[in-house]
């Protein structure tokens, strides 16, 4: 199928899923994520085409910092209205260690995907914060004032969750029949860029003794900034884990994370070529190793067979996507097609 004539997802109307994909930031170690979808792609491709792409299939995708910039590359469009990147072309994005910010609108926003790319990856110490204007066809302007969008959810899926529900309530006509509460018809993928490994984690003794500029520089790495991150996209693990699970749908929900990087592979600014090329390795090893989930009496990530890998579940989750795009085109009214790419 050629890409100029290849259709847009329908909307859930005409399926049975509604499909999420949420990226954590994490600076540098966006290249984790970014491999895992290059698999995921990969996949997606041997099933319905070469030219099928990660946006082809998920109704929202999420991304918070460098997880945002990984959305834009996936979701905004060419000229012929196509993803303007395959997956694999992120990971080169990473290596060649020059962030590029395309000055592209987004459909149905009045703000260019330029301000909000760089808006998201604002981390504070590491960036400046980024204030943008906006105009609606009224004249009337409205001022944006932001930093990085992991200081509130480093773990965006929380947020792509809540999104799909303020369009069920507000009553969508991509969602006419669909009950929020009913998690069974959610298929969400969410991705970490990876964490400390918890034995490198400080000494509590040592930390009550911490002064200010300790808490913002210590050991190479910005403790307060790496903590609210880590924490954040925990949580929204440990809620979504508690849902699914509650609601007995818990295969409905991938969660892939790394817990386990150390030295200058849990860093979120050290762009040196073997470090780069080491966190590639990391989410090629990650693709191989059992999937986890959190145990939610220990808080802590336990495999769920020790022999279903994440790359086996990422498979099954590849079927299901394609499945998925299929029974929706066939049951779209003939000449439907949805407006904009998903974002």
């Amino acid at each position: 199928m050629e890409e100029t004539t290849r259709l847009p997802l329908q909307p859930p109307t005409y399926g049975d899923l509604i499909t999420v994909l949420s990226i954590d930031g994490g600076g540098i170690r966006g290249i984790i994520p970014a491999t895992i979808l290059s698999f995921l792609e990969s996949e997606l491709q041997k099933l319905d085409g070469e030219e099928a792409r990660i946006a082809d299939y998920f109704d929202v995708i999420a991304g918070t910092s460098t997880g945002g910039l990984v959305t834009a590359m996936l979701a905004a469009p060419n000229v012929q209205n196509r993803p303007l990147f395959a997956a694999k072309d992120i990971t080169d994005f990473y290596l060649q260690q020059s962030p590029k910010i395309f000055p592209q609108s987004r459909p149905n926003y009045d703000a260019l995907l330029s301000d909000i790319c760089i808006g998201t990856s604002a981390a504070p110490t590491y960036l400046p914060a980024h204030r943008f204007e906006t105009k609606d066809p009224t004249g009337h302007v409205r001022e944006f004032n932001l930093i990085d969008g992991g200081v509130a959810a480093n773990n965006p899926g929380l947020v792509a969750l809540g999104e799909v529900t303020r369009e069920i309530i507000r009553g969508s006509p991509d969602f006419p029949s669909i009950n929020p509460l009913d998690y069974g018809r959610f298929l969400v993928i969410s991705l970490g860029t990876g964490s400390s490994k918890p034995s490198q984690q400080f000494n509590g003794d040592d930390v009550a003794k911490w002064s200010i500029l300790d808490w913002l520089t210590k050991g190479g790495s910005a403790p307060l900034i790496d903590a609210f991150t880590q924490a954040s996209s925990d949580i929204v693990d440990y809620h979504n884990c508690t849902v699914f699970q509650a609601l007995q749908c818990r295969e409905s929900y991938l969660r892939i994370q790394d817990d386990s990087l150390t030295g200058n592979l849990a860093s979120v600014d050290v762009a040196t070529k073997e470090n780069l090329d080491n966190l590639v390795k990391v989410g090629e090893e990650l693709l191989k190793k059992p999937v986890s989930r959190v145990n939610l009496e220990t808080g802590i990530y336990e495999s769920i067979d020790g022999q279903t890998t994440n790359q086996d579940a990422l498979m099954r989750f590849a079927k299901q996507l394609v499945e998925e795009k299929r029974c929706r085109l066939a049951r779209a009214p003939h000449g439907h097609s949805r407006n904009s790419n998903p974002s």
